[in-house]
């Protein structure tokens, strides 16, 4: 049992020894790995093997893999005898390194599509034995790209404009990169070559446009781009330019620009006047019609250039009047130039201030016409509310019953005494209005005319008591008032209604006298004097009658016929 435990120690340290001095491969680490390559692009194979101390490389071989699992001996290195290319591998595979026993990396200079496929390398060692290492290889083929573009023209139908092919492994794919709206069409083949048409229907438009082919493939980076513009041929597109266009007798250095824009460019260009020769003295200059003279009235007609390409022709025409030499600033000097500018300013502040003041003239009398309306309405206000207040003061007086018929000449006296220029009432306007101590029209109220009522009541009544009329007062009977009639009505009278009255005469007017002393008690000396002081400032006698004097203010009645109107006079 011991010797047996000492036998297989001996043999696990013999394997642990022979482990420690065996070698590795240092690339590829992996058993199997893979590697891909282009055409026509040099191709390594990596295979490289470390020997331990104790062990050495003998022999490398590289083998390839054939369709049928069978493998093809490309090239072989042993340690003394050097290396050796076999069959249709020679002149076209070697070693990376001199020494490739130290590194054998496999080598294709110039790769070939053929050359896809797996390969051995297998290293020989002693004393442990082969090792071997299998790379898969993938060769792609970077596309072969062209364009054919299409000339196109004008008018033509839907067709072709330009035409991509690409070939390569594997197949590529390809776009168009372009603002034109057209139409695409892909085709492929077996072989890896595909085919893009771009189709449209031809405008001059669409001349110089950018018409790319995309050309994607896993061998570019980013996709190939094959640059490209669209051409597309139309007649030329013609246009006269003329400068000013203002022409007139006696100018210098005229001339007319024909302008010609055409695909392709414009070959000759033809100018005629009027169907016919150009006139005298002007000559043709490259696309320039010029006049080698001042300009005259019989120039002017209608001047026609034609230009011609590839394509076909092309015309203009350009009516050419020549007018009388008319004003122009540029004749003017520097001097005369200013004048004008400053009488063209002056000019246009005079028109802002004529429009300014009318402006403003017009918004017075806007404002004057608006402050007469609102003066007459509030004119016409107060004429109404004075003519109110009479008709209203009247009309109180007459309909009172408690004052009697006999009684009207004294409420005629008090009124003419309260109006006249020694009263102590407020005054009244021309046209009936009163106004108060400070001036203002005073605006009556059914308060204020019932206070006013009540005050000359109290007036009439006082007067009565005091001036003791009565029939022993020893008066004419002319002095009693008639009863005024159921008829009449008290008018009020203002100084423009009655204007023959203001200068006219008072013929046969008998100052009016007191009764003799005697007639009259001593208790009423007083009452009478004021009495007979007012009648003779009011009343004179006429044909044995007491009749009131004209006034302003006065109001007839005519008793004598009953049911007449009211007449009013005024001074």
């Amino acid at each position: 049992m011991d010797l047996f435990r000492i036998k297989v120690k001996s043999f696990l340290l013999l394997l642990f020894h022979v482990a420690l001095v065996r070698g590795a491969f240092v690339e590829p680490s992996q058993p199997r790995t893979s590697h891909r390559s282009l055409t026509d692009a040099q191709t390594r194979l990596p295979c490289r093997y470390q020997a331990g101390p104790d062990e050495k490389v003998v022999q490398v071989t590289w083998y390839k893999e054939l369709p049928d699992q069978s493998k093809d001996q490309m090239i072989t290195a042993h340690f003394t005898d050097g290396h050796t290319e076999f069959g249709r591998y020679a002149g076209r595979v070697r070693f990376e390194s001199s020494s490739p026993t130290e590194n054998s990396a496999l080598l294709i200079p110039s790769t070939e599509v053929s050359d896809e496929g797996v390969y051995t390398c297998h290293i020989s060692t002693f004393p442990n034995g082969n090792f071997e290492r299998t790379i898969s290889l993938t060769v792609w083929s970077l596309p072969i790209s062209s364009l054919d573009p299409v000339v196109m023209v004008e008018g033509q139908s839907f067709g072709v404009a330009a035409s991509c092919r690409s070939m390569g492994l594997p197949a590529p794919r390809l776009s168009w990169d372009t603002p034109l709206v057209g139409q695409v069409q892909n085709r492929s083949s077996e072989s890896g070559a595909v085919s893009s048409l771009f189709s449209l229907h031809p405008l001059r438009s669409m001349n110089g446009k950018r018409l790319d082919c995309l050309v994607w493939h896993p061998g570019f980076d980013r996709p190939k781009r094959i640059i490209n513009t669209l051409e597309v041929q139309y007649p030329p597109e013609v246009k006269i330019v003329a400068g000013s266009g203002h022409w007139s007798v006696g100018m210098e250095n005229a001339e007319l620009l024909c302008d010609a824009q055409g695909q392709p460019r414009v070959s000759n260009i033809t100018w005629t006047w009027k169907g016919g020769a150009l006139p005298q003295d002007s000559e043709v200059t490259g696309t320039r019609l010029v006049f080698k003279r001042a300009l005259r009235l019989n120039d002017s007609g209608v001047y026609q250039c034609v230009a011609l390409n590839a394509v076909g022709p092309g015309s203009t025409e350009y009516e050419f009047t020549v007018a009388e030499r008319s004003f122009r600033l540029a004749d003017l000097g520097s001097e005369s130039l200013l004048l004008v500018v400053i009488a063209a300013g002056a000019g246009l502040l005079l028109l802002v201030m004529v429009v300014v003041i009318v402006v403003v003239n017009r918004h017075h009398k806007n404002k004057h016409k608006k402050l007469e309306m609102e003066l007459s309405e509030k004119t016409e206000e107060i004429n109404s509310l004075s003519r109110q207040t009479s008709l209203r003061r009247l009309n109180s007086v007459s309909t009172d019953p408690r004052v009697q018929p006999e009684d009207y000449a004294l409420l005629r006296v008090d009124s003419r005494m309260k109006h006249s220029e020694t009263s102590l009432e407020r005054p009244v306007y021309p046209g009936g209005v009163e106004v108060d101590e400070l001036g203002r029209p005073v605006v009556w109220t059914e308060r204020g005319m019932d206070s006013e009522r009540e005050e000359r009541r109290r007036r009439v009544e006082s007067y009565l008591k005091s001036s003791n009329m009565s029939l022993d007062s020893g008066l004419p009977s002319s002095l009693v008032p008639l009863k005024p009639q159921t008829e009449e009505v008290l008018v009020p009278c203002h100084h423009d209604e009655l204007p023959h009255l203001r200068h006219a005469p008072s013929p046969n007017l008998e100052p009016w006298s007191p009764p003799a002393p005697g007639q009259v008690d001593d208790d009423t000396d007083s009452g009478s004097y004021q009495i007979s002081e007012a009648l003779n400032n009011h009343f004179y006698y006429s044909n044995g009658l007491l009749r009131p004097r004209p006034h302003s203010n006065a109001i007839l009645l005519n008793p004598s016929r009953p049911g007449s109107t009211v007449r009013t006079q005024q001074t």
